[in-house]
This record gives structure tokens, C-alpha cells and sequence, in this order.
């Protein structure tokens, strides 16, 4: 059983003391994990907390329902829990999460390692979108993925996926939109977000796309390795015609060259400080 007080503890210790900060240029929080104690085999991703009571039990149902999805849709999740924490009179999400080893990591793994080795782990996590949007086809209920190389480890072999927030599932386009505002940890954000309302929601499209999920890996292996970029690019059109039917059409027609970010999205990223590390959301 999860010792919640032993969490609140945790949390509200200086930041020095927690243990190792796995990333400090998430969107939403800044992951950890501790050095010892119960928690020194998981990774503590705390979030902004609401006064709204419903809001917040409605995101615990959508986060439970969501990572049930991810495991039925058999993505490589490690064990994943979601908590509301009485944080000094204010209900605070955390999740804990079962740790990777962050030398397991694909992004820095795909800077680091030969060609033909991130080749084997672009087909490792292309296996997995393929099988969740395969899995997902049967599903009536709005339901995203954000198979990013940032939320992505390779161990033996495969690729394992950790990214479950927010639980893209249930909650309508709009909904995210103001999500993606609500729970940024970066004040600037929140404020200016707002203001370009449109363009934020927007940010989200591409998750719950098939053939722009996979486009979007081989678009980040190309910015990563822009030298290498035709090896990805061969490797996505290959993939697209043979796991990714009935969307390879649309996929194939993203991958005719290297794959760009909305230029909306690159100037968020400037704006926030979000270049380029890797990251535990």
C-alpha cells in the first residue's frame, strides 16, 4: 500500500533533498527521484494543484481510466499510480511511477548510440504506436497518445512508454486545450497561453492522429540526427506501409522530407526554455 503520508513528506522537502531530478525542462513538472527511503525505486512527478474539487476528481478518473488504456493497449507502461494530496489546504496531483534507468532513456540513447542501433529503437517504439492505434480502432471513446522519443526508454530490446499526463482520454479537443494551459508549470505561459487560446489547443492535434503520431517520431529522430535524416525517413516510410494500415497514406504524405514542428510549437518551446533535454512528463 502507498504510504501517502511518507509521499507528502517527500514532497514538501526542499528540492536539494529529494534525490535526482530526472528533468528540469518538463512542460508540466519536473520529476524526481529519491535517493533512499520507499520511494527510492519510483520516479514523483507532482503537478499543479486546484481548489476545483471536480476538476480534480474528474482528472483522477480520466488518469486511472487512461492508464488502463495504455495497458490494454500493451504500450510497455511501468506500474503507474495516481495520487490527490492534501498539500496545505490545497488537493495536489502526483503520480508515482515505477523508475526506468535513465541511462535507458531513448533520446539521449538515439544522440549517443550508431545509427543502426537507433534504427533498431525507432522500430521498438514504432511497434508501439502501431499496436495502441490498432488497439484504439475499437474504441469509441476520444482517446489519444504522444509517442514522442522523449516518452520513450529502450530496455531489452523494446521500447517501454511512461508519458500519462495529462490522460489523454474522455476529455473533449477544447478541454485538453485549456489543460495544456491549466496545469503548465511555467507561469508564462498561463499567462500569455491564453491569449493564443487557438494555437495552444492546437499543440495537442497531432496526438490524437495516427499517421501524425509516427510522423512525429521520425520528425524528432531528424532533428536529433539531421546528418542521418534519410536512414529515418527510409525507416518511416518502410514502417507506414507495413504496420500502419489503414493510415499509411497519410503518413507516407508527412514523411516526403524531414518532418518540421508547427512553428507556433517552436516558439512556445523558445518562449518556455523546452530545448532539447530529455523528458520524464
Amino acid at each position: 500500500m502507498t504510504d501517502l503520508a511518507a509521499l507528502s513528506d517527500l514532497i514538501r522537502r526542499d528540492a536539494s533533498a529529494r534525490g535526482q531530478t530526472i528533468s528540469k525542462l518538463g512542460y508540466f513538472c519536473a520529476p524526481f527521484q529519491p535517493q533512499d527511503g520507499p520511494y527510492a525505486d519510483r520516479v514523483i512527478k507532482v503537478y499543479r494543484g486546484l481548489r476545483d474539487a471536480a476538476a480534480l476528481d474528474r482528472l483522477k478518473t480520466c488518469h486511472d481510466d487512461y492508464v488502463e488504456a495504455l495497458n490494454a493497449a500493451d504500450v510497455g507502461l511501468p506500474e503507474t499510480d495516481f495520487h490527490l494530496l492534501d498539500m496545505d489546504g490545497i488537493r495536489v496531483p502526483v503520480i508515482v511511477q515505477a523508475a526506468l534507468r535513465t541511462d535507458r532513456l531513448m533520446r539521449p540513447l538515439m544522440q549517443s548510440e550508431p545509427l543502426d542501433t537507433t534504427l533498431e529503437m525507432m522500430e521498438a517504439a514504432g511497434a508501439v504506436i502501431a499496436r495502441f492505434w490498432h488497439w484504439a480502432e475499437g474504441q469509441e471513446r476520444r482517446i489519444g497518445f504522444h509517442p514522442s522519443i522523449r516518452n520513450f526508454a529502450y530496455v531489452d530490446g523494446t521500447a517501454r512508454f511512461f508519458d500519462t499526463f495529462p490522460p489523454l482520454i474522455h476529455y473533449s479537443r477544447d478541454e485538453m486545450g485549456q489543460m495544456l494551459l491549466t496545469f503548465s508549470d511555467k507561469r508564462l505561459m498561463r499567462i500569455v497561453g491564453p491569449l493564443l487560446k487557438r494555437k495552444v489547443t492546437g499543440i495537442q492535434d497531432e496526438w490524437y492522429d495516427p499517421a501524425e503520431t509516427l510522423v512525429g517520431l521520425v520528425g524528432s529522430a531528424c532533428r536529433l540526427r539531421p546528418a542521418d535524416a534519410h536512414a529515418y525517413l527510409d525507416w518511416g516510410r518502410d514502417f507506414a506501409r507495413r504496420e500502419m494500415a489503414p493510415w499509411a497514406d497519410a503518413a507516407l504524405s508527412g514523411m516526403q522530407e524531414p518532418p518540421r514542428l508547427p512553428g507556433y510549437w517552436t516558439g512556445f518551446r523558445k518562449l518556455l526554455g523546452l530545448q532539447g533535454e530529455p523528458n520524464l512528463k
